[in-house]
């Protein structure tokens, strides 16, 4: 088997894969001159944006620069025979009205829920027969008090709290996704009627109030804090804080010490699948399956996507109103709106004519803080890690583990705090944090019999390496040869079961996925830079200060990560405008 493996192996080279090819067919012809929408960028905000648009009755088209559409969710065939979600990797935050409204599954879409989902595997020497110790969480909250006695009886019995405390903040902050964010700007009108409608976009805080209610310290805490402050108050074994700790600080330039690394947390606890709160899937075919789905929904209906075709600049008429885009061919299209699912600082630097935005914003969108500290590898391997701390079966099938998002390097807190101090002074950690994915362990339609296809999700790598180097080709294998060492010290054996690997460092995922400084988030999901902050005070409900130009992507309210949330909003709110006119 691993001999066919490496055979498939000879011949590297990115095909555009099933999205690319599909999306190509719903195109549906050529451009027209005119359309009531036009969308920039097929990343999943802006196919969802399409969709809603397009069943909403806006002739709506789809500009991707791409081959392939689903931006950041997209499935790529890096190795023949091996199928990749490149970039994101990990369903759950997608929003459950956006799961039932455009009927994804009658679309296609199929899920593999995971349970168990988190393992973290320990760096330390068994003891007489007994393997090194491990920590594996799931759904069963027996089982999981069981595995945290490990480490602390009293950690055990305060994590059912803890998960319930968690729980209600989700509950009360789930509202606020879905609709825009207070409209502060509104509050300045003299009409009456403005400043009602602004107090009717109150009503989520006001219920988010309602049910924490004398809680609401406590919570706010979590929304402030250091996520360790928050974690040291309710358990002390460091294996459970720093795997708590993980969603707190991932595809962020953040320590768990830093103020306001809880709500990174909460952004990656409120999600849920199929009814189920809090549940993570695999998505069947990859990630580009999701965006396939998403396009499919917008097409039957009449939406036009396009690959390949750049969109150069928004054009403006006398009045100072958005009356379509030119292509990078030359193509003009007309449109009485437009939404963009690029980066704030795409959208409104590169895109946008300057003379038609006030200075004060084009300067707040400049400062827009951008770092990330993310290094995403897809690795193509003939067989599944065999970890010390939980030995695979006899013959190699997957475990529960296998399915699960596999912590390295994850023992305490302090390994997490060092290696941000590490890329912050440009260093590339030695030990950086590794979330290890194994999707074809429950799809095997992602590799063939008997290979796998791995995710390495690493953290923390800076984008501008100390001393003057550059990520080139010599760093960024040098860089993936350290991860694989790391891997290797829990799993004896994984480094000679690579076939191929596709390694993207920030500035990779800058040039590839258009992210400015490789953020998956588009911004940093940082407190100044959320709700009606994002992306800038006073700018946060979709619109931008330019009439009919419209951010529909991760830089928009509530932010990143695969929720389509922000895509759902802004064609409403284009929609609602659209009929003003």
């Amino acid at each position: 088997m691993a001999a066919s493996c490496r055979a498939l192996s000879r011949v590297v080279g990115v095909s555009p894969g099933p999205a690319g090819r599909r999306a190509h067919s719903e195109a549906g012809g050529h451009v027209k001159a005119e359309y009531d929408a036009v969308v920039i960028g097929a990343g999943h905000n802006g196919l969802v944006a399409a969709a809603y648009l397009q069943r909403l009755g806006v002739n709506t088209v789809v500009f991707e620069r791409r081959h392939v559409i689903g931006g950041a969710a997209v499935t790529e065939e890096i190795i023949p025979g091996f199928k990749f979600s490149r970039a994101s990797y990990l369903l759950s935050l997608l929003r459950p009205q956006i799961y039932t409204e455009l009927e994804l599954k009658k679309h296609g879409l199929r899920l593999h829920l995971r349970n168990p989902h988190s393992f973290t595997p320990m760096l330390e020497e068994g003891t007489g027969s007994k393997v090194p110790r491990s920590l594996l969480l799931g759904k069963d909250m027996a089982e999981n008090q069981k595995q945290i006695a490990q480490f602390s009886q009293k950690d055990a019995q305060a994590f059912p709290r803890y998960e319930e405390f968690m729980s209600r903040l989700v509950l009360a902050i789930d509202p606020l996704l879905d609709a825009a964010p207070v409209d502060m700007a509104a509050f300045q009108h003299d009409s009456l009627l403005q400043r009602l409608k602004a107090l009717s976009t109150l009503k989520p805080l006001l219920k988010a109030g309602r049910i924490l209610g004398a809680q609401l310290p406590q919570y706010y805490q979590v929304l402030t804090a250091p996520i360790t402050k928050v974690l040291d108050q309710w358990f002390e074994s460091e294996p459970l804080k720093a795997t708590l700790a993980t969603d707190a600080v991932i595809g962020a330039m953040t320590s768990p010490h830093t103020p306001g690394s809880g709500y990174v947390l909460l952004h990656h606890v409120m999600g849920g699948l199929e009814g189920r709160q809090g549940a993570w899937a695999y998505v069947q075919g990859g990630m580009g399956a999701l965006s396939d789905a998403i396009a499919s929904s917008a097409t039957v209906h009449g939406a036009s996507i396009f690959t390949e075709k750049t969109v150069a600049k928004v054009q403006v008429n006398r009045e100072g109103r958005v009356q379509g885009v030119v292509l990078q061919d030359g193509l003009e299209v007309r449109s009485k709106v437009v939404l963009s699912s690029a980066p704030p600082q795409v959208t409104f630097l590169k895109l946008t004519p300057q003379e038609w935005l006030p200075e004060a914003f084009i300067e707040r969108i400049a400062q827009l803080d951008t770092q990330s500290p993310v290094t995403k590898i897809n690795v193509a391997v003939d067989k599944l890690p065999n970890f010390l701390a939980a030995p695979n079966s006899p013959r190699g099938q997957p475990l529960p583990h296998h399915q699960c998002s596999i912590h390295l390097n994850c023992e305490n807190t302090l390994l997490l705090h060092q290696a941000f101090e590490d890329a912050k002074g440009g260093l590339p950690s030695h030990r950086p944090m590794i979330e290890l994915c194994i999707p074809s362990s429950l799809d095997p339609t992602l590799a063939p019999p008997g290979c796998h296809v791995i995710s390495l999700f690493t953290q923390y790598t800076p984008y501008t390496l100390a001393g003057g180097k550059i990520w080139d080709e010599q760093e960024r294998n040098a860089y993936a040869d350290n991860v694989f060492d790391c891997i290797e010290a829990y799993a004896p054996g994984f480094k000679g079961s690579v076939v191929g690997r596709d390694i993207l460092t920030p500035p990779d995922l800058e040039r590839v996925f258009g992210l400015p400084g490789g953020n998956i988030f588009h911004c940093a999901m940082c407190l100044d830079q959320l709700y009606f902050a994002r992306p800038a005070p006073l700018h946060s409900g979709y619109r931008s200060p330019l009439w009919g130009l419209y951010l529909c992507g991760s830089g928009a309210h509530p932010g990143g990560g695969v929720m389509g949330a922000a895509g759902r909003n802004a064609a409403h709110v284009a929609f609602r405008d659209l009929k003003r006119m």
